[in-house]
């Protein structure tokens, strides 16, 4: 494979998203093909740095490359981190003619996305997601953004990348709860869009949570998921790049998720969180009427088979979660704005606009 450059999917996306075994061994041809410049920057964090970084860095030309790295967690997803990176590649000398390679998880993503996005106006980049949940969502979409005090991924910019290549072969230098997590937004594509699909991850669900990468066949059924996900993701952004109608689906569980995360200070797995955040906008969409009556069950169901979450943790305020709600980017006028499905592979279109205005009276009771 090293040298060999992959083929792309077959997506409906402005650019190639490729999704192999060994694929990061060709992102020095891929880059030179969709991204080619003078310098390059590879951002990532300590730990994925030595891991990958340093050898993605070393498929370029020494004297014009170089590798940035920030300590890792979405704590360091800020407004002082994108200053400082976006400085450092000034003081390096970067100019337009600089690529940016993002290889990471989907916190390395957002932010080196952001830096490329604003740098000089904007900078190609390349996604090289390095976890299961920014392989199946974070890496395609072209949403860049880091957090603040008041919310996640309020400041930022929509940027496509250039290119993404994702090696599901780097999976097995993950941590066990942070694989797991990635299944949660695989389990959230199969609600809002494709029952099978949902069947698939939850067949498979049970071995990664008892045995990680170690699991049965765990190489072939994890990309041929990891396909299938990022599918039904470019579909759905495909018809909406900007997420003002159906892109919302793929909110489903994160106007909880994100409440959740910013009461904790984001000392929580993104993935736990939306599994979480999941069940209990499935009571939501019940509650008020919306869902078939089990739905909650089911995902609850799915997410503990995927070892992940399914209520919100002991002793949170649920005041606390509820105020946080209404700083999602979702929120109007001051009211909080759910994505909900009526059940599996079934998302409520709210006369077009797919995303349901819910009183906190009325979440509270759904919650408590």
């Amino acid at each position: 494979m090293a040298g060999a450059r992959p083929n792309a999917l077959d997506l409906p996306l402005p650019y190639p998203v490729y999704a192999r075994a060994g694929a990061r061994h060709a992102i020095g041809e891929i880059a030179r093909l969709a991204a080619p410049s003078h310098r390059v920057a590879v951002i990532s964090d300590t730990v994925v740095g030595r891991l990958h970084g340093e050898s993605i860095a070393a498929q370029f030309p020494a004297d014009s490359t170089r590798l940035f790295t920030i300590p890792p967690g979405e704590q360091e997803k800020t407004r002082d981190r994108w200053a400082e990176l976006t400085d450092a590649l000034l003081e390096w000398g970067a100019g337009r003619d600089t690529t940016v390679i993002a290889v990471g998880g989907g916190v390395i993503g957002d932010l080196a996305g952001f830096v490329a996005s604003t740098f000089m106006r904007g900078l190609p980049v390349i996604q090289v997601p390095t976890t299961l949940l920014a392989m199946v969502d974070a890496s395609v979409g072209g949403k860049t953004a880091v957090d603040t005090p008041f919310g996640k991924n309020l400041v930022g910019a929509f940027h496509n990348p250039s290119a993404v290549v994702i090696d599901p072969e780097v999976l097995v230098t993950l941590p066990a709860d942070v694989l797991r997590s990635g299944l949660a937004e695989m389990i959230k594509h199969g609600v809002i869009a494709d029952p099978s699909y949902f069947d698939a991850v939850l067949r498979f669900a049970g071995a990664v949570r008892d045995h990680g990468a170690q699991a049965p066949d765990f190489a072939a059924t994890i990309t041929t998921l990891i396909t299938g996900s990022v599918r039904i993701k470019a579909e759905v952004v495909a018809e909406d790049s900007r997420e003002g109608g159906l892109r919302q689906i793929l909110n489903f569980g994160h106007t909880i998720a994100h409440a959740v995360e910013r009461v904790l200070n984001f000392e929580l797995l993104h993935g736990d969180a939306v599994a979480m955040g999941m069940v209990a906008e499935a009571r939501i969409a019940e509650s008020i009427g919306l869902a078939r009556a089990g739905l909650a069950v089911a995902i609850a169901d799915a997410v503990e088979r995927a070892g992940l979450p399914s209520r919100l943790p002991p002793g949170i305020s649920l005041d606390d979660v509820i105020a946080a709600t209404h700083g999602d980017k979702k929120a109007r006028a001051g009211s909080a704005r759910y994505s909900l499905p009526r059940g599996i592979g079934e998302m409520e279109t709210a006369d077009g606009k797919w995303a349901v205005a819910v009183s906190d009276e009325q979440v509270r009771s759904a919650l408590s």
